[in-house]
């Protein structure tokens, strides 16, 4: 089967369908392709129960579409879930399912942008063919467990963070986190509040803020420089967190902003964790050296026996699996070449959303300067 149309966009999360969406506004037609059966997967599916977005609601706005006055300043997911299916009603949004992108490249003789997807109800390979390619699937595609010596040896069970819902099924088990992003930290928090012996493993340094600060800091970045925005939120982190250090958690030299913009990685956003640690209830461990069994042993040699071990090490781009033709917009990592804001356009009609490591601002500012910019190419005809 063979369908044609003006834009093709891979991947129905929300940089999909708010690309869509700005389309749509604009009477540009276009087709979203989703390997899952329903969009925004990673929210529906793959999220943990007490997951809350970490930025304040205003920086989290989808185009066109602001949360209601009457949401929380810091919304939860099911409510961002619900506001989530409001979207995709109020702009027409209607994604095509079940359709696993295998390859995509651009014709030079057509000047047309080849989808060749598997629809995975019917089992048939079908072609989708657009003037503009559209990227959707995002910097956080694919769950990433590292290579960890031993690690097919393990006893337990082990889990990719993606597919942690609650702790409720490790309730008095010894429960090991990898990884001290959000959403280790977070689900090290649950799983102490769900009765289960936890550790976590923080290798790399790394900023704790509250959500409040990183309120405060949004805030200022309007008005201040990012590095003095830097030097006010570290300031109020340490008078409220004291030396970490002797916790094991170190802070990177650079400021939290700073890194941000410059790296993607966000500040840890505390949601009770740091005083579990500090009383001892959840321990902060070295880097894993070797896995035996049911024991694992530690950078600093400390060995401890583990039931489970739940990997928070974040998520892989699959660009490079698929995309044949990109014309170096996206580099071996399959994540864009430039930074933002240079990030999101590529040759012969090919863009990407949600690759800026800004979350749903970024998302947001992506998918508006796509429709736009292929709104000014269809005019100009």
């Amino acid at each position: 089967m063979k369908r044609e149309t003006a834009v093709v966009i891979v991947g129905a999360g929300p940089a999909g369908l708010a690309t869509s969406a700005c389309l749509n506004l604009l009477s540009i037609p276009n087709f979203i392709l989703e390997r899952d059966d329903c969009y925004a997967s990673l929210w529906q599916k793959k999220a943990y129960d007490r997951l809350k977005l970490h930025l304040a609601k205003n920086f989290c706005e989808l185009p066109h579409m602001p949360f209601p006055v009457s949401a929380p300043t810091f919304v939860p997911k099911y409510m961002f879930v619900q506001y989530l299916h409001e979207y995709v009603t109020e702009f027409n949004v209607d994604p095509l399912y079940n359709r696993s992108v295998e390859s995509a490249w651009y014709d030079k003789v057509t000047k047309r942008w080849m989808v060749i997807a598997k629809n995975g109800v019917s089992g048939f390979v079908e072609e989708y063919v657009g003037e503009f390619l559209v990227v959707a699937t995002g910097e956080n595609c694919e769950g990433f467990i590292p290579s960890v010596y031993g690690l097919d040896s393990f006893t337990g069970s082990i889990i990719h963070s993606s597919k942690y819902e609650n702790g409720k099924k490790f309730g008095h088990k010894n429960v090991l986190v990898v990884g001290a992003g959000n959403s280790g930290m977070e689900i090290a928090y649950d799983l102490f509040n769900w009765g289960a012996q936890t550790s976590i493993v923080v290798r790399s340094p790394v900023h704790v803020l509250t959500k409040e600060l990183v309120q405060l800091g949004m805030y200022l970045l309007k008005y201040l420089s990012c590095s003095f925005v830097d030097k006010i939120v570290l300031m109020f982190s340490k008078l409220l967190y004291g030396d970490l250090c002797k916790h094991g958690i170190q802070r990177p030299t650079k400021g939290p902003f700073y890194l941000k913009r410059e790296t993607g990685r966000s500040p840890v956003i505390d949601v009770g964790t740091v005083a579990r640690i500090k009383t001892g209830d959840i321990e902060v461990m070295k880097s894993i050296e070797e896995i035996k069994g049911d024991q694992i042993k530690f950078s600093n040699g400390q060995q401890k026996r583990f039931d489970a071990i739940v990997f928070a090490t974040g998520f892989t781009s699959n660009v490079r699996k698929w995309l044949k033709d990109d014309g170096r917009l996206f580099n071996e990592k399959g994540m864009p070449h430039l930074k933002s804001p240079n990030h999101w356009k590529g040759e012969h009609g090919l863009y990407c959303v949600g690759f800026a490591g800004a979350g749903l601002v970024g998302i947001s500012n992506d998918a508006k300067n796509i429709a736009n910019d292929i709104s000014q190419i269809v005019k100009k005809r």
